[in-house]
């Protein structure tokens, strides 16, 4: 029997987070491929979270055990019948709305009653496990819980996803949840069978009966510290996600591999065969709380360390790891005698709700950047500081309050130096953007910046003489400019039609003559109203100007061929990617919009990616002939990456292309992306 309390742990907490990558990825292309999606993913699960847990310790303390079986299995009964778990295409936007409403009914719609019945196991089975055996700790189930729920994050992006398609992943999945609901169900009849009693009376009079009568319910100040420490590592977690994220890109092996690291420190902490704190000693994590905290407020304040990948992820993640284990080994050091589990388990969901909402709903409200990981550390410096000021020497005191203003003058400096300049500031679902003007000496060399989180998008000379030239990645020798300008010298009469997915300052538009059409593709409404606002290429622009506000692929699904001769892909926010703009169906729908020999221009310019490959690939996949051609300036401008797809191969030979062309190495058994599969450790740099 004690076999079947620690399987159906197991499975649930397996499935549990299991579904989150899962469910995340299948959603992600229908809002624009953004790392608010699984933000947004987040806050649901925590929310659900909680509400299992309320759902848990309110029938563990109210209901007999007979109702409390009932109750159970009824919902598990409906939870099957809603089965599988895959998403109705009716929940894709048709407009470019603020998404994340719409985010959280679909996911309550498609996995809410499964999500919340898993959510509610781990303390429920605890709980029957301590009246099961009475004496024996419950917690190391919480830790089996953890581990589960660890082995199903990681093995998602390395064994699952680049082999089994999202379709598959939804129905196996849902397999498994048929197999926990039937574990459950002999559970709760085992216990229906045993006890005939309410359970509160059950445990008072069975071998609880001495201890439980002298033990104190928690107070109100271990319910507040418990949730503090839950709410805190869970800000981390966020904020730490949000950061790596917004800059390389938004998919599952970016989503889970902080929250693996998040649960192995649940882990470590609650394996109590070796103390009360399990693996969690506070002489050593305390002072490499204080590294990590100074660590990482440098990093975030040195622009040097900006775009250096490995120092960001190996510091962070490493910092997101002692940060945890720190919070969760002093809750572990507070934990209460098993009649109170659930109450404890109540609170830990809360901070860990409270947390989730503060980083996926406050902050975007009401901070105009990312802010929240610069104040979260700080906030850590001055939590450990009051939490432990009674409990340590002296000078683990002192240490805490000179932390504690490194990280507070740290993060000013960071935020000073992220609004250096900068005249616009905004912030939404999509990310944050800022204008930044360059007060150059003379009014010749003074330009506006357009930054998506750290990465430009554009930008404009404000003199006016220069003020309509093309800069950065779409100077006249990059490879959007030659393809636009041989189609012009060919054709000289012709109007050109242009589609642009990814407006950024209207750049483009500059190449635009009287006759021709751009069309822009944009799901940022914010990036609209900068173009028009403080950007002038748009309005400057002697071609016909149109601007499709939402997600591209979606639109460009739904609307009739627009044979462009010119479809360029530039949509690549910061240095992430939306992976559903670089998969061979979203090629195919590309193609449809192409006119007998229009070109597909890819801008892969990209500091961790290497999407060369992937783009060929695909390319010889529909037969579509290549050119990558990259432009470095001489004057320290902005390198450039474009590949150009067309079916017209001869296009490709013309003397203006083949002199910025250059060679693809090749790559062989390279898997061609698809909505399906792609995998981005293969184009890590």
């Amino acid at each position: 029997m004690i076999i079947l309390y620690g399987c159906t742990i197991f499975v649930s907490a397996f499935l549990l987070f299991l579904v989150q990558p899962l469910i995340a990825k299948q959603i992600l292309p229908w809002f624009g491929g953004s790392a608010g999606v699984w933000t947004t993913c987040l806050v649901f699960f925590q929310c659900m979270l909680l509400a299992g847990y309320f759902y848990a310790d309110w029938t563990t303390r109210r209901l007999t055990v007979s109702r409390q079986a009932i109750v159970h299995l009824g919902l598990l009964a409906l939870a099957v019948v809603l089965l599988p778990i895959i998403p109705d295409g009716s929940w894709k936007p048709d407009s470019a709305e603020q998404p994340s409403l719409r985010i959280l009914l679909l996911l309550v719609a498609t996995i809410g009653l499964p999500y919340f019945l898993l959510s509610a196991t781990s303390p429920l089975v605890q709980s029957w496990f301590s009246t099961y055996r009475a004496g024996a700790s419950p917690y190391r189930l919480f830790a089996l819980s953890n581990l589960a729920s660890m082995l199903a994050l990681l093995g998602y992006p390395f064994l699952i996803e680049p082999w089994v398609s999202t379709r598959y992943q939804a129905l196996s999945w849902s397999v498994g949840f048929v197999l926990f609901a039937a574990l459950i169900a002999v559970l709760a009849w085992q216990r229906f069978r045993a006890h005939a009693t309410p359970l509160a009376a059950a445990e008072t009079s069975g071998p609880f009966a001495e201890s439980t009568a002298v033990v104190k319910p928690p107070s109100g100040r271990d319910k507040f510290i418990w949730i503090a420490l839950a709410g805190l590592a869970t800000v981390f977690l966020l904020s730490i996600s949000n950061h790596l994220t917004q800059n390389i890109s938004s998919i599952p092996l970016m989503w889970v591999f902080p929250l693996a690291l998040y649960l192995l420190t649940f882990i470590l902490c609650f394996d109590v065969k070796h103390s009360r704190q399990g693996w969690y000693h506070r002489e050593l994590f305390l002072p490499l709380l204080a590294v990590m905290l100074i660590a990482m407020s440098w990093l975030l304040a040195d622009n040097d360390f900006e775009y250096r990948l490995y120092w960001q992820v190996g510091v962070f993640s490493t910092g997101l790891f002692v940060v945890c284990m720190f919070c969760h080994g002093e809750l572990a050091s507070l934990k209460p005698q098993a009649c109170h589990l659930t109450t404890y388990y109540l609170m830990i969901a809360i901070g860990g709700a409270l947390g989730s909402l503060l980083v996926g709903v406050v902050a975007p409200l009401t901070l105009p950047a990312y802010f929240e990981l610069e104040l979260s550390l700080c906030a850590m410096a001055v939590m450990a500081t009051l939490l432990l000021w009674r409990k340590v020497h002296v000078a683990v005191i002192f240490l805490g309050a000179a932390v504690t203003v490194f990280t507070a003058a740290a993060g000013l400096y960071a935020v000073s130096e992220f609004g250096k300049n900068v005249i616009v500031m905004t912030r939404n679902f999509y990310g944050t953007l800022r204008v930044r003007e360059t007060p150059e000496p003379t009014m010749e060399y003074r330009r506006r910046t357009l930054i998506h989180g750290a990465i430009s998008h554009g930008d404009q000379y404000m003199w006016l003489p220069i003020s309509r030239d093309p800069t950065t990645y779409y100077k006249e020798k990059s490879g959007i400019g030659r393809i636009l300008m041989l189609l012009k010298t060919q054709h000289p009469l012709k109007p050109r039609k242009v589609g642009i997915v990814g407006l950024g300052t209207g750049t483009l538009a500059a190449y635009g003559a009287k006759g021709d059409l751009f069309r822009f593709y944009e799901i940022n409404p914010d990036v609209v109203t900068i173009a028009r606002r403080d950007f002038t290429y748009l309005k400057d622009s002697d071609a016909i100007v149109e601007v499709a506000l939402g997600d591209a692929r979606l639109i460009l699904e739904r609307e009739p061929a627009q044979q462009f001769d010119v479809l360029a892909i530039d949509a690549f926010s910061s240095d992430a990617i939306p992976m559903h703009l670089i998969t061979r169906e979203a090629v195919e729908i590309y193609e449809k919009h192409l006119s007998a020999n229009g070109v597909i221009a890819f801008h892969v310019s990209n500091r961790y990616l290497d999407l060369k490959p992937v783009v060929k690939a695909i390319a010889e996949s529909r037969g579509l002939g290549v050119a990558w051609i990259r432009e470095t300036y001489n004057d320290g401008g902005t390198r450039s990456d474009w590949i150009l797809l067309t079916k017209d191969k001869s296009l490709l030979d013309k003397s203006e292309i083949l002199e910025g062309t250059r060679v693809i190495p090749p790559t062989p058994n390279r898997r061609v992306w698809t909505d399906e599969f792609n995998n981005l450790l293969e184009v890590l740099h």
